[in-house]
Formats: C-alpha cells, structure tokens, sequence
C-alpha cells in the first residue's frame, strides 16, 4: 500500500493483485475469509483502494484508478443459472493483464539458467 501512495504522489496511477502479506489491512484480510462467493469487501485510503473478492479463492487487488463498482460479466451461472457479476477492478484486470500473465506464465516453464550443448562444431580441413 505505501508503493501505491508513493507512484501516486509522483502521478502514477497503479492497479494490479496483491499478495496478502504486503500491506492489506488486517481486519480485510479477517473479513475476506468469511466471504461468500461473489462477495467483496474494500478499503480506502484516499485514492488507494485495496479490495477483497472471493470466487474460487480470495483475490486481493489494489488500485488508484477504478471505483468501488459491481459490474456484470455477460456470463450466466451454470449451476444457478444468475449472471456472475465481477467487481469492476477485476474485469479490468482480467482485460488488460491476460496476455501479460499468460506470458509469464510460458517463461516460467523454461529456466533461463538451463545449460545448452552446442552440436555443431568447425571443422577444418588442412589439404
């Protein structure tokens, strides 16, 4: 959270997920555990709001430019047949940051320490 004031005392605007040992208020923490599905819960400071959402499992975001605003996706439930409604930072997220986390996602795969053995080698022929 203080990254966050400090990129927006220098007019950065900033939005992304964020672990829950860097900086997420303690009784947001407590109350995102005792969430529903689809439920959130959000705290500001300011500008800066940290947010809370539960679907599968928690997902923490912290950002300087959305609202705190419920959005629905367009997709219906399968099981209760309701639209899935996202927080708006979320859908923003998932838009913007897909190719980006896919890509990381690659690179984890392969090492960039992995040793490499060259197979072609000069041969030089003295006639």
């Amino acid at each position: 959270m203080r990254l966050a004031l400090t990129l927006l005392d220098r007019d950065m605007r900033v939005c992304g997920t964020i672990r829950a040992n860097r900086g997420i208020p303690c009784d947001l923490e407590r109350e995102g555990k005792r969430l529903k599905k689809g439920q959130s819960a959000l705290r500001r400071k300011g500008d800066v709001m940290v947010q809370v959402w539960k679907d599968k499992r928690l997902v923490r975001v912290i950002s300087t430019i959305h609202e705190a605003t419920v959005v629905n996706t367009g997709r219906k439930d399968r099981k209760t047949n309701m639209e899935i409604k996202k927080p708006s930072t979320v859908v923003q997220y998932n838009k913007f940051m897909k190719g980006v986390d896919s890509a990381d996602q690659y690179l984890s795969y392969y090492s960039v320490l992995r040793k490499t053995v060259k197979w072609s080698k000069k041969w030089y022929c003295i006639c």
